[in-house]
């Protein structure tokens, strides 16, 4: 009985080895790693924003719907809990992300007004906190193009025969990934629409 259960176990032990378990095991880390990165980059932004806000206030007829913007768009971003298991629940995850583009939307027409303010363009505490901002975002960007590869690998592992057999005995869903509402809008110039005349520049 003994070797019968010691068989059963030597070929339990190398069905695993060769049915993706580890590889699964690594994967799986791996997208965990790579969106922790993106939350850290997106936490990065989200502390930055106050310190802009505060500067522009600053700025004597500043469009306030533009700042007021900004400002409901980052309390709705960082009211979404960002937890690993966002990733394997498909309308968190969709929410998370529009609450995140609706924030990028937001902070790009913000730096787009202030343009048309010569004081804010010559205040060095706001362009350094704009070249933040711009570093930030450029990582955002780095970050989540190596979740949506980590994703990618992992989602192959998963679909993929004999693997998708062990993804199943084992509970490993399919984890959503970033995607583009509507690519065609990638292609298309945002239209930037001031609502009137530059104000003048201070003397």
């Amino acid at each position: 009985m003994r070797i019968v259960l010691q068989a059963l176990l030597a070929a339990l032990l190398l069905a695993l080895t060769g049915c993706g378990y580890n590889e699964f095991q690594r994967l799986d880390e791996q997208t965990k790693s790579a969106w922790s990165e993106v939350l850290n980059q997106y936490q990065r932004r989200a502390d930055l924003i106050p310190n802009v806000v505060a500067t522009v206030k600053g700025e004597t007829n500043f469009e306030q719907e533009t700042l007021t913007k900004v400002v409901e768009a980052r309390a709705k971003a960082t009211s979404i809990q960002a937890t690993p298991e966002l990733v394997n629940n498909p309308e968190a995850f969709q929410k998370f992300q529009a609450a995140q583009g609706e924030l990028s939307g937001a902070l790009s027409r913000l730096l787009v007004v202030s343009e048309n303010y010569p004081q804010l363009k010559a205040n060095q505490a706001f362009q350094d906190l704009r070249a933040q901002l711009e570093g930030t975002e450029n990582r955002i960007t780095v970050a989540r193009g190596r979740f949506v590869k980590a994703v990618q690998d992992y989602n192959v592992l998963t679909r993929s025969f004999p693997t998708n057999l062990t993804a199943m005995l084992f509970s490993y869903p399919v984890k959503q990934n970033f995607t583009v509402a509507d690519e065609k809008s990638l292609a298309t110039p945002p239209k930037v629409d001031f609502g009137g005349p530059a104000p003048a520049a201070s003397r």
